[in-house]
């Protein structure tokens, strides 16, 4: 297990929020390694969209904590964590997608290759991160996974969404996949783990957890791969193994580079 350092987990402040669900299982996951550090645009709380009975008492307990309440990203110390967080959050493709404050931290994460860990639209939040000409995106070249157009192309409030992370990805040179609709799909390629949609949240979390402890404890991480529960497409370059993990009973492809 990793020693216990600390993990910037960031969530959406917009009022399309943060999915209740996964958010509840990823920090029950994170903590349990980590020390949390929420932290959103402004320092503003977030709205936690679809919660249920399952995890409605959870969040009263949550939110009379003072770690419920965000820091601002401006003020956040980057050297201070070991790992970032993105959950699946519904407002990322609207605050966190162009935000500059995470830009520099996902700068500092990719120059330093700190474990990152974006999920479902959470993925939107890799996408404000430029190299060094302002242009050119700091995950060109990297295997990703985010949701997919048929995944998006669902929704009621497609036609006004202002990204769909699928073409972004395509677009500024990285190499897309996905599993089917609402599958567990999880990418992993060097430092960078991301998961296709709130389904994939255990996985992505558990290997972000796994990542960490290898390297604190003097490996260097995942180099690349994707496990995922159903049929997969999109272009993962590279040579590939094929293994099945029994104990996960799923389907790992690591990407040779």
């Amino acid at each position: 297990m990793a020693s216990r350092g600390s993990c910037l987990v960031v969530i959406s402040s917009a009022v399309e929020g943060v999915s209740a669900g996964p958010f509840m299982q990823a920090c029950t996951l994170v903590n349990q390694s980590f020390a949390i550090q929420l932290a959103s645009p402004s320092g503003r709380q977030a709205e936690y969209v679809n919660q249920d009975d399952n995890n409605r008492r959870w969040f009263n307990e949550f939110r009379s904590k003072a770690s419920s309440t965000p820091i601002s990203l401006d003020t956040v110390d980057v050297n201070r964590y070991s790992a970032i967080l993105i959950p699946p959050c519904p407002g990322a493709i609207h605050d966190l997608v162009s935000n500059k404050d995470l830009a520099q931290i996902i700068a500092h994460f990719m120059k330093k290759k700190k474990p990152i860990c974006a999920i479902g639209h959470g993925v939107a939040g890799l996408c404000c991160a430029r190299g060094d000409d302002g242009k050119t995106w700091e995950l060109d070249g990297f295997s990703l996974t985010a949701p997919s157009l048929f995944e998006v192309g669902r929704l009621p409030e497609f036609s006004s969404m202002p990204i769909v992370l699928e073409d972004f990805v395509k677009d500024h040179g990285g190499k897309y996949t996905a599993s089917e609709p609402d599958c567990n799909h999880v990418v992993i390629d060097r430092h960078v783990i991301t998961g296709q949609n709130t389904q994939s949240t255990v996985t992505a979390v558990q290997n972000l957890i796994l990542m960490c402890s290898n390297i604190s404890s003097g490996g260097s991480g995942a180099t690349g791969g994707s496990i995922s529960s159903g049929g997969s497409s999109g272009s993962g370059g590279g040579s590939q193994k094929h293994l099945r993990p029994s104990s996960m009973g799923l389907n790992l492809t690591i990407l040779g580079y």
